[in-house]
């Protein structure tokens, strides 16, 4: 019983300072300044630290699959403003086929994941025999990988991609 309470006496310390830096009495609406006796500030406003927002993720470049299996046959990805293209890659990058090109919507804050509703581009994918024919696809970016399924003859994969 003693080893509980000398492994728990160091937690319950951190709590109590913790909740008692939280604890500042708020100035009543009696008119209260909440300046400390002595000050000579004659207002109560108080410069506040703000945190420093974490930056917009800027995914725009070059994206390549890190699970094909394969050295020389993979997915790739560009994303340019407000598009973006996949291509199925083969033949160690000699011939490519197109798979995707629709929306991009870039993140407005860090949020992770990030996710979005592609809709296809059909002009640009309806004559490619490897294209999707689906309306819409979800892209999702989360620690910095790029993922959505691919479905081909059958077969739907979760194809992940980082940036290069």
């Amino acid at each position: 019983m003693q080893k509980l309470i000398a492994a728990l006496a160091p937690l319950a310390l951190v709590s109590a300072l913790a909740l008692a830096g939280c604890s500042s009495p708020a100035p009543s609406d009696a008119g209260e300044t909440g300046l400390v006796s002595g000050s000579s500030a004659t207002s109560t406003a108080s410069a506040e630290a703000t945190p420093e927002a974490a930056p917009v993720p800027d995914l725009t470049g070059s994206w390549k699959q890190t699970n094909s299996g394969s050295e020389d046959a993979y997915q790739a990805a560009t994303i340019t403003g407000d598009t973006i293209s996949i291509n199925w890659v083969s033949d160690g990058g000699d011939t490519e086929s197109i798979y995707w090109v629709g929306t991009f919507t870039p993140p407005t804050d860090d949020a992770s994941p990030y996710t979005w509703s592609s809709a296809r581009d059909a002009a640009a994918t309806d004559s490619a025999m490897l294209a999707s024919t689906d309306d819409t696809k979800e892209f999702t970016v989360d620690g910095g990988e790029l993922s959505y399924k691919a479905s081909l003859m059958g077969t739907t994969t979760t194809v992940r991609l980082e940036k290069q």
